[in-house]
């Protein structure tokens, strides 16, 4: 695993400016296939290392006007057994389901967290770290990279280059993505190209001369090593989350100054904890960091998860993560003499309605909120159709006549007075994002 930042600018529906992109991708070591992506604003958490390897688990959803050679079958199906595609149930997946065993990963904070290595230690997944300053620890990630930096981003708009010398004049002014479009775009590229174009690296020692691709490399590994038995759980996702171990008293249970409760709860008041944790008499509870409005428990009896609800959940109104409640907590500081997180909440709303943040670090929390899909979701969400794009049509080729028209993302509707409004909001973008 590893994160990159992406040499091309998306676009913040909250904040409507231009911002960096990073992109954190699992992959598998021998068959070079793609298990997770992630694209963020800005920076990496430990909470999006966590979700792309969820998805070696969890395959997201293909998309709805993928090709068929694209799809991979629902897992347990394999594709040489299944006679009528169609016959199956679901959409099929973007990618392969695996089951990681080892995690080779850099010395980058996000993947020496006590986060990502509580999950490991849940799954039974051991962690190597890659030598210090020895990139042939991880070449065929590094590789990856750069192939889709050639194969792919080159070919967006608002491609700004890997250095200052292939940057274009103006790439802001071409059309825009936002962050869930970019990444559905990335996602896409894996699938339909990337997962099925034959790599030099990717042979059978019985067969010389013959390259494989990566989907090829995982109908062989399985053909030679047997099915992969994955995890049937529909609420593995709550494995992913970050784990915190408290005490629980007749007002509920108390992380970070937040007090949560809920009708769960009450068997476990006044009960011995039978864990071994490092709280003494302490419960696990999962945290998600980009929304603190509820946590979650694991009931040992009938072993189904609870949610817990943040006694000022309701003053929200949305997802609020663990950044904005605390700078929304030292925002309030500095106005009333004594200030709640009712009160902070609904004073970092009204400053963020207004003013669609004013600085950077209020921007980053923003563009968090409002990326479409969550890092972990247990509802299934489909990934968003971008084949019409202007990009995807110049990146993978024509489109079919249906689908001739792609949607104009450029600029928005308006007179001239408009876009001198917009060119003059957008002069300093770049300097600020």
């Amino acid at each position: 695993m590893d994160s990159t930042r992406l040499d091309v600018f998306a676009f913040g529906p909250v904040t409507l400016r231009w911002v960096q992109a990073e992109l954190s991708i699992g992959m598998d070591w021998y068959t070079r296939c793609i298990t997770g992506i992630r694209v963020t604003p800005v920076s990496t958490k430990a909470v999006d290392v966590s979700a792309v390897l969820y998805q070696a688990f969890r395959p997201r959803p293909a998309g709805r006007d993928w090709p068929r050679h694209a799809v991979w079958p629902e897992h347990g199906i394999p594709r040489s057994v299944l006679v009528d595609v169609d016959a199956a149930d679901g959409p099929g997946l973007a990618g392969p389901a695996m089951v990681p065993e080892t995690l080779v990963v850099d010395h980058g904070k996000v993947y020496i967290s006590e986060h990502l290595t509580s999950v490991c230690r849940r799954m039974g997944i051991s962690i190597q770290p890659a030598r210090l300053r020895t990139g042939r620890d991880k070449g065929p990630v590094e590789r990856f990279f750069r192939t889709l930096r050639e194969d792919l981003l080159q070919a967006l708009p608002g491609y700004k280059g890997p250095d200052i010398h292939g940057r274009g004049e103006h790439p802001e002014a071409e059309a825009f993505f936002y962050l869930d479009e970019l990444e559905a775009i990335i996602r896409e590229w894996v699938a339909v190209v990337y997962h099925h174009r034959p790599h030099s690296g990717l042979v059978d020692p019985g067969v010389p001369g013959l390259r494989m691709s990566p989907a090829a490399m995982f109908e062989h590994g399985v053909a030679r090593a047997g099915y992969i038995e994955a995890p049937r759980d529909p609420d593995l996702a709550f494995e992913f989350l970050q784990t915190k171990w408290r005490t629980v008293q007749h007002y509920g249970v108390e992380i970070d100054r937040r007090r949560y409760n809920g009708p769960a709860l009450t068997k476990l008041k006044g009960v011995r904890s039978p864990y071994r944790g490092p709280v003494r008499n302490g419960w696990p509870f999962q945290v998600d960091p980009d929304d603190i409005t509820r946590i979650y428990f694991r009931d040992l009896d009938d072993r189904r998860w609870h949610a817990l609800r943040w006694e000022h959940a309701s003053s929200a109104e949305m997802p609020l993560s663990e950044d904005a409640l605390a700078f929304a907590r030292r925002l309030a500081a500095t106005k009333y003499r004594y200030p709640d997180d009712r009160l902070a909440v609904a004073n970092l709303l009204e400053r963020w309605s207004l003013g669609l943040g004013n600085s950077l670090a209020e921007r980053r929390m923003a563009l968090r909120l409002s990326r479409e899909q969550a890092a972990l979701d247990l509802p299934a969400i489909g990934t968003p159709s971008v084949v019409t794009l202007p990009s995807v049509r110049r990146a993978l080729g024509p489109l079919s006549p249906d689908q001739e028209t792609p949607p104009d993302h450029g600029a928005p509707e308006g007179g001239d007075d408009d876009e001198a409004d917009l060119d003059a909001f957008y002069a300093d973008a770049l300097d600020d994002a």
